[in-house]
């Protein structure tokens, strides 16, 4: 169990890092939503990139004025300065930014493995700035604002959680979305609160399978995956049906990558990579994001920007289909809040709201059967004002098991690698990794990614 100590009192103050980046708009538009449940009186944006974190701000200023003003926007390239008074942190960053991104994309491609920012040879190369880079936030946090809870979402987000925790930081949480993507479909299927629905997640982030998802005592799993329609209106649509119905589980849409490697890496040699669509996004919006505000246009700029979100979410894994309706984006789940709504829902829990059940990135801490205690697991947990516990899962199926067991594998020897510095540890890491499993693709895939990010990760021996 991780334990709260700091419930109710004094205004709740929630810094975001990486409070620049593109989608933190959509943070602070649902975190002044919830400002009165929450307790939030200030939210301090902080990023490294002044210029980005100005114009973002002033979008973030005028979301907050349209709420009435009562939450005070703040914003700072210190993160020391954004941390005093924390109550919550969350880090979203992308060290090495889009171009960083693509690099990996377009190196891992190379090799002729998967080029994708969370998973495989890709995600390993963006834990290698991640890692380092949250760890230092995590450090000044302890330092100025002990109590604070730290929510990570900087990607490999589980990852990263990981690296934290065996660092000794034990008020970190992993949260993603697509954790909960069941129980989001589930109860947008039988138009049922999200509350509602009781579901049973296990796995890694990103690599991770809903069991069961229960409402009113009964399971109504089984229903859903038989029903043509349901999948076809879900991120489960990437999947052949048949595939589902194998496993008999909700499958989160990451396996994708696994279950279909061969087709996932074609689609990223035809290109573009999602990094370069998004660069090519964002090359369109910032210029016309920059002219609303010199035209003190707030209201424009606004409509800019959400015109963006929607051209981005429509075009989340559109490799994966050929027809021309887009799969439906991660952050379409849980109420269209993303993973502001899994952030917003811990606030308000730890805060003495309501209790809820929500899949996050925490140690196992016997929760499944086979892993460690130690280990950094994607799991349903029950939060509340006392803290955050992760829910008995048992035994993993062999089928699921054995996956899980061979990245857990490949995270423990990656935060390793990264924290000894380790050329040989790395090319391990890699080799473990079902989507590598080769020396001849993982010695020149560690060395090449070194190379291209020595700013970031340093000298490795």
């Amino acid at each position: 169990m991780i334990s709260c100590g700091n419930e109710g009192g004094a205004g709740v103050k929630l810094v975001v890092v990486g409070g620049g980046g593109l989608r933190a708009p959509l943070f602070v538009d649902s975190a002044l939503r919830r400002a009165a449940r929450t307790g939030l009186t200030q939210i301090c944006l902080m990023d490294v990139d002044a210029a980005q974190l100005e114009l973002i701000g002033a979008l973030a200023a005028e979301l907050a004025r349209r709420a009435g003003g009562a939450v005070e926007i703040s914003t700072t390239t210190d993160a020391e300065t954004a941390f005093v008074g924390a109550s919550y942190v969350v880090t979203t960053v992308r060290p090495g930014g889009i171009d960083g991104r693509i690099a990996d994309e377009r190196i891992a491609l190379s090799h002729g493995v998967l080029g994708q920012e969370t998973t495989g040879a890709a995600g390993f190369a963006m834990a290698l700035r991640s890692i380092p880079t949250i760890l230092a936030y995590a450090e000044t946090l302890r330092r100025v604002s002990p109590e604070a809870w730290l929510f990570n979402f900087t990607n490999p987000a589980g990852l990263v959680t990981q690296a934290l925790r065996d660092a000794g930081y034990t008020r970190s949480v992993g949260i993603c979305d697509s954790a909960n993507g069941a129980q989001s479909a589930i109860a947008k299927w039988l138009r049922l609160p999200e509350r509602a629905v009781r579901a049973e997640v296990f796995g890694l982030n990103h690599l991770s399978f809903t069991r069961r998802a229960e409402v009113a005592g009964r399971d109504v799993l089984p229903d859903a995956l038989a029903d043509d329609h349901f999948l076809a209106g879900t991120v489960q649509r990437v999947f052949a049906p048949h595939v589902v119905r194998r496993h008999g589980m909700w499958l989160n849409e990451y396996l994708y990558y696994y279950y279909y490697a061969d087709e996932a890496v074609a689609a990223g040699a035809a290109g573009p990579t999602r990094g370069e669509e998004i660069r090519a996004l964002n090359q369109k919006l910032l210029p016309r994001l920059r002219q609303a505000e010199l035209l003190a246009d707030p209201a424009q700029a606004l409509d800019i920007y959400f015109a963006y979100e929607r051209e981005r979410s429509a075009s989340y894994m559109q490799h994966t289909h050929d027809d021309a309706e887009p799969v439906a984006a991660a952050a379409d789940t849980h109420d269209g809040e993303g993973y502001a709504g899994v952030a917003l829902d811990l606030i308000e829990a730890l805060q003495g709201g309501a209790p809820i059940r929500t899949g996050l990135n925490v140690p196992n801490d016997g929760a499944i059967a086979g892993l460690r205690d130690s280990d950094v697991v994607e799991v349903s947990c029950v939060v509340d004002h006392h803290g955050i516990r992760p829910q008995p899962v048992g035994t993993m199926p062999d089928a699921q098991g054995y996956l899980v067991n061979s990245v857990k594998h490949y995270e423990r020897l990656t935060v390793q690698a990264v924290a000894e510095r380790s050329r040989a540890l790395a090319a391990e890491a890699l080799v473990a990794h079902p989507l590598v499993l080769s020396y001849s693709r993982a010695e020149p895939l560690v060395d090449k990614f070194l190379a291209a990010h020595a700013g970031h990760v340093g000298e490795w021996s």
